[in-house]
């Protein structure tokens, strides 16, 4: 079932959202900490984020860009502004759509379907990005039991789950790639590289560390083991052993 998290702080309009996002089979959450969204966000873990720009403390184009740094869950704003430029600003700061207010809640339901057909279902897998098979209900790669689904960046060991930013991402994507097999530091730095931003080795050990210890947080100690002179390795056992290498 997809998880969707609401951030409108119009309690009435919240309710109405949460309870057509139901209606159609949809788990749905509603925000309560408007000052420190990031928190509740990442425990929730949705598959999509709904979200208004008018909001206490910090505006939504804010948020946007913070939730852009951990995660690449798909974002559609819903807002009472109708002005092209605001909408320009949402896309431009993150967003994958928009929608304007008063809510026409058949269109926006069509919307939320098409990002996540595009997203995790038949059109991501379609279109060979990820390496699953076509048709499969989510995008994701798996390790030993050990799961990462790409379209929002969350990696689960059991029942446990965390979300990653984007750099942890791509690192834990390059190493579930190649279970059990040594990953230089010039591949791993090769997968962070992007033509806006040029990742040193300090930024590399820092990823590598952090990534280490949200797979020790799922119960995963020491399963990015370092090979000396020649990059790092993934050791996990099987799901059903319970335990890592």
């Amino acid at each position: 079932m997809y998880r969707i998290y609401i951030i409108e702080d119009d309690d009435k309009i919240g309710a109405v959202l949460k309870k057509n996002m139901e209606k159609y089979g949809f788990e749905a959450a509603c925000a309560t900490q408007f000052r420190e969204l990031m928190p509740e966000l990442e425990a929730y873990a949705p598959h999509l984020v709904l979200l208004d720009i008018n909001l206490p403390y910090f505006d939504g184009y804010y948020w946007c860009r913070q939730i852009r740094t951990r995660s690449s869950v798909p974002i559609i704003f819903i807002s009472a502004r109708a002005g092209e430029m605001d909408q320009v600003l949402a896309i431009e700061n993150g967003g994958d759509d928009y929608i304007t207010k008063p809510i026409p809640l058949d269109l926006l339901m069509a919307k939320i379907k098409g990002v996540l057909r595009r997203v995790y279902g038949e059109y991501a897998t379609a279109a060979g990005h990820d390496g699953t098979a076509a048709g499969a209900p989510e995008a994701e790669l798996n390790a030993r039991g050990l799961r990462l689904h790409l379209g929002r960046g969350e990696l689960v060991w059991q029942k446990q789950k965390a979300m990653l930013t984007k750099n942890e991402r791509l690192l834990a994507e390059c190493f579930m790639r190649h279970p059990g097999r040594i990953v230089s530091r010039e591949q791993l730095l090769e997968a962070l590289w992007d033509d806006v931003q040029f990742v040193d080795d300090n930024t590399l050990t820092v990823n590598v560390t952090r990534l280490r210890k949200k797979l020790e947080e799922l119960g995963l100690p020491k399963a990015i083991e370092t090979v000396r002179g020649q990059g790092y390795m993934l050791h996990l056992r099987d799901e059903r052993e319970g335990a890592d290498a």
